[in-house]
């Protein structure tokens, strides 16, 4: 396929490093797909799942459904068309499927009926929909939706004439969480959960208050009683993270608790056999981390019990095998995906630990898998040398279904990706990284070395495919990633290394990796690079505030002052709860202790900033405090703003290309 140039982000890029037709190009972003959302047929002859691509012209992501044979490996379409379908839910009897779509302009919910192939719309819907769940006889389908209140408006202006041209009136707020990043300010209502019939028409609201509804949600067999979580407690806006599991009772809408502790209940899953609840949680220490735990609730008895309590990492989600013998469950280890079996009774076997990422920019590990009624298990496997395709594991052995990159990237030259473990010379603690080497690598030349930190700071990155690594190593460089203290998927104690300590010591631990690279010999000392975003960015912030070893540095979407932070972001009730001992004024040394800002008066490195101009999650307003001082500091800097972006910036694919661009400027910019 022919391409028009992307001139503000290639062009910036594009130099000799690229003449070669084999190298990783910007534009190439436009061709990757990725394979997410997996769901099999009853039969097990067929997984579904939804292909994701990028759209050159609207710059836009686009999906479809797709299904993959598991004997023949045959791909065949469920649905096309340049625009975004997803959540594809089988229907009980088989013959159905749901997902929704927005190929009218608006998110809407949608049926193909398998045998005919006929596809119609079923709602008509004023807000998008989501969590498709059918009902066990088929006849309707649950999703969750946002319900619209009146806006507050305690003045109303009198004597405005007819025909007058007057301002727009104020926008009142009082409420807790007035703005979310990616969604803008807040319009005053909430989530509820609805019922509409499978051949279309007028949607029921089954929940009612003023809480929010929503999330997974699972039928007893009979179909009369819906479990859910919400957080339906009084302080439910300032104590985020107490939901509880709930029944509806379909006919009366009479709702009762299942759970009452203080912690996240979430993910409800009744057994096939209608006896059992397992569901998700675990017991709020207000720490930054807790692992999260399945437990099981007799519900004839009302008894609970953890499932899981011997395995040291965070559960993400689970699934019943057919026999409601046990739960199949996936959780990261050590920067992979893993899926396992845990019996009712004895021990758990690990299923696949090949999950891959769906997400292309960064290598953060995650995936999709669903089960089959025989036991199989069909999954997303992404490694680095590609996104995710739909794989199989079918009496223990693996197989890849589908190969959806070798198209855009089977001619590619890729850097190979090299595990790395090191011991923090701060501690001695282990800690893992992994290095990317630029194509046609030779140990006996000299690169520069940059160093990519992730965000989170509670999350982890891993063997995955990355567009933006990728394109560095492309560039001539060796990039090097890590998972420092703090980071998840290495159990509790490794993530709460940093309760109220963060920044800190994960400064040694990258600086360990660093320092391993260059005893080498490869690494050119004169020209290091450091760079990150979010949580990475706080850490690429500290690192030019405690030495000038980098040549240069790129903060992206950062938090610089914490006591601002806290009361700036969207999310700030729980950042003063669990990130930090108290309230900003209350602990004030503690919060500039651990603030880059404290620090800039030591920084020497020229240092760039990156950040969405629409961010809430690390708003603008804390890359521009670091911006201006840093000019009073007298170092060199720029501030880069990316227009209507979010704190993810790359959900856009030019967003993505302009990010590793600028990123690739500034480091090519002051290289010795």
């Amino acid at each position: 396929m022919k391409r028009s140039l992307i001139a503000v982000g290639a062009s910036l890029f594009i130099s000799s490093a690229f003449a070669s037709e084999k190298s990783l190009q910007l534009e190439d972003v436009f061709d990757v797909e990725y394979a997410n959302q997996i769901e099999f047929s009853h039969d097990a002859e067929l997984v579904y799942f939804v292909r994701n691509r990028m759209d050159i012209k609207t710059d836009k992501k686009v999906s479809n459904i797709w299904s993959v044979n598991v004997k023949s490996k045959q791909m065949l379409p469920v649905t096309s068309g340049v625009h975004i379908d997803y959540a594809p839910e089988l229907s009980p009897q088989g013959d159905r499927l749901a997902f929704i779509s927005t190929r009218d302009g608006s998110s809407q919910i949608y049926v193909k009926w398998l045998t005919s192939g006929a596809v119609a719309k079923i709602s008509n819907l004023t807000q998008s929909p989501r969590a498709l769940h059918w009902a066990p006889d088929g006849k309707s389908i649950v999703f969750s939706q946002f319900v619209p209140e009146p806006a507050k408006t305690p003045v109303s202006l009198k004597g405005k004439p007819k025909g007058a041209n007057w301002a727009k009136p104020p926008i009142f707020i009082d409420d807790v969480f007035y703005r979310a990043d990616g969604a803008g300010y807040n319009k005053p209502g909430f989530t509820h959960l609805f019922k509409i019939d499978a051949d279309g028409g007028n949607a029921q609201q089954l929940t009612s208050g003023q809480f929010n509804h929503g999330g997974n949600v699972s039928f007893s067999p009979d179909g009369e009683t819906i479990y859910f979580s919400a957080n339906r407690h009084r302080e439910h806006e300032l104590k985020i993270t107490n939901s509880e599991v709930y029944a509806l009772d379909i006919k009366s809408l009479e709702i009762k608790a299942v759970t009452d502790r203080t912690g996240p209940d979430s993910s409800p899953a009744v057994s096939p056999n209608g006896r059992l609840l397992a569901y998700l949680g675990y017991d709020d220490k207000r720490t930054n981390y807790e692992n999260t735990n399945i437990y099981v609730l007799d519900l004839d008895k009302g008894e609970s019990r953890v499932l899981s309590e011997k395995l040291d990492r965070n559960i993400e989600s689970i699934q019943w095998d057919s026999k409601s013998r046990g739960l199949f469950y996936s959780y990261d280890s050590q920067g992979q995906t893993v899926v396992a079996h845990q019996p009712l009774k004895g021990k758990s076997k690990v299923i696949t630990e090949k999950v891959g990422s769906v997400s292309f920019g960064r290598p953060y590990s995650g995936g999709d898998f669903d089960v089959s009624v025989k036991g199989d298990i069909a999954f997303t496997m992404a490694d680095t040398q590609r996104p995710a395709d739909v794989a199989l594991v079918k009496r223990g052995k693996t197989q890849r279904l589908t190969h959806l990159n070798e198209d855009a990237l089977g001619n590619k030259a890729l850097g190979k990706v090299e595990e790395l473990w090191v011991k923090s010379k701060y501690d001695q603690l282990d800690i893992q990284g992994w290095v990317v080497y630029p194509p046609n690598f030779d140990s006996t030349k000299k690169y520069p070395l940059v160093l990519e930190i992730h965000g989170g700071p509670v999350a982890n990155y891993g063997p995955h495919f990355s567009a933006e690594a990728q394109l560095f190593a492309a560039k001539g460089n060796v990039v090097l990633y890590m998972n420092p203290r703090g980071s998840d998927s290495y159990g509790k104690a490794f993530a709460q290394t940093i309760h109220h300590n963060y920044p800190s010591n994960d400064f040694d631990d990258l600086m360990t990796g660093v320092d391993a690279l260059i005893e080498k010999g490869f690494i050119d000392e004169e020209r290091l690079f450091v760079t990150g975003g979010s949580g990475g960015g706080v850490l690429t912030a500290w690192t030019v505030g405690h030495t000038d070893r980098f040549a240069a540095a790129v903060v992206a979407k950062p938090v610089i002052n914490w006591f601002s932070f806290v009361l700036t972001a969207d999310f700030y009730p729980y950042f003063a709860d669990y990130w930090f001992p108290g309230k900003p004024w209350e602990h004030t040394e503690h919060y500039m202790k651990r603030s880059p800002i404290s620090y800039v008066g030591n920084v020497k490195t020229p240092t760039m900033l990156l950040t969405g101009d629409a961010d809430y999650r690390t708003p603008i307003s804390e890359t521009e405090q670091y911006y201006q001082a840093l000019k009073l500091q007298g170092v060199e800097t720029a501030m880069v703003r990316i227009p209507d972006a979010s704190h993810g910036i790359t959900a856009r694919p030019s967003n993505l290309m302009n990010k590793v661009a600028y990123i690739q400027w500034w480091f090519d910019k002051h290289s010795k």
